[in-house]
């Protein structure tokens, strides 16, 4: 036996996610889409959800292309619970179960303060606080009745202190990190865990144009030790770490991976 093989062993135990079933919620989205290839690349069979469903698919077709069968789509509007329903409803026709939740999904906007309107306010609230609490209410009363899972809710470098440019988003996202801690103290005991990841700087393409401008590009910069903006697979190794049983006794918790943007002063 080489040394190698009761290293691999070890890591194996600690780690292992074969055959868990992974729903990711925002599947089609730029961090989402590397979390649910994650799942995939670690041995889940992966539900991936989003309202677009051409992205959605596109993901799916992807994985199934590199070898990945245990992959399934289904389009979801995150602010109606009946969605929820129906989505859980699919997986488990195809997959028996959910192990695993990632609520991921959820828009944003750069409007000024006193331009931001009712129908704004409500669209980013809806698509993320109100998308997250529906999705913990449907597929975590599941989990609750199988007596095991882990929840991962999308917090954000946002959720406090907020960031400049994003009200309703900062907003969003401190909710999404207090629900968070509220459902983690109440499942506790019922072999539930629910954890936050919070994600720094990882631009789109979108946020370059709305969001960052060369002086705030600076501040960003400036303010993160490793100087740099992440990577999205750099978010999958924490991800995989909450699924997994290496993290049975973590709940509750807001995982930073934000090239220390949250440990910085002056």
């Amino acid at each position: 036996m080489s040394t190698m093989e009761p290293m691999n062993n070890y890591l194996n135990q600690l780690f292992n996610l074969e055959g868990k079933i992974a729903v990711v919620i925002g599947a089609g989205g730029f961090l989402c889409s590397e979390m649910a290839r994650g799942f995939a690349h670690a041995g889940c069979a992966v539900a991936v959800l989003d309202l677009r469903i051409k992205k959605a698919r596109a993901v799916e077709a992807e994985l199934r292309e590199t070898g990945y069968s245990k992959v399934i789509s289904c389009e979801i509007d995150v602010t109606k619970k009946q969605n929820h329903v129906n989505a859980l409803d699919f997986i488990l026709k195809r997959f028996g179960r959910v192990d695993i939740l990632i609520n991921g999904a959820g828009i944003n906007a750069p409007t000024p303060f006193f331009d931001i309107s009712l129908e704004e306010w409500y669209a980013v609230l809806d698509s993320q606080i109100t998308g997250t609490f529906l999705g913990c209410q449907v597929f975590g009363q599941h989990m609750l009745e199988n007596g095991s899972g882990s929840v991962i809710n999308i917090s954000s470098a946002s959720a406090g202190p907020p960031l400049s440019k994003a009200y309703t988003y900062s907003v969003a996202k401190a909710g999404i990190k207090n629900l968070t801690q509220n459902l983690a103290r109440e499942w506790g005991k019922k072999g539930v865990r629910v954890n936050a990841l919070r994600p720094g700087f990882f631009p789109t393409a979108w946020n370059r144009i709305h969001f960052i401008t060369e002086e705030r590009e600076r501040a960003i910069l400036g303010h993160t030790p490793m100087a740099r903006y992440g990577e999205p697979s750099e978010l999958v190794g924490a991800v995989l770490w909450l699924a997994s049983d290496s993290a049975s006794f973590v709940t509750g918790a807001e995982i930073c991976v934000d090239g220390g943007f949250s440990c910085m002063s002056i």
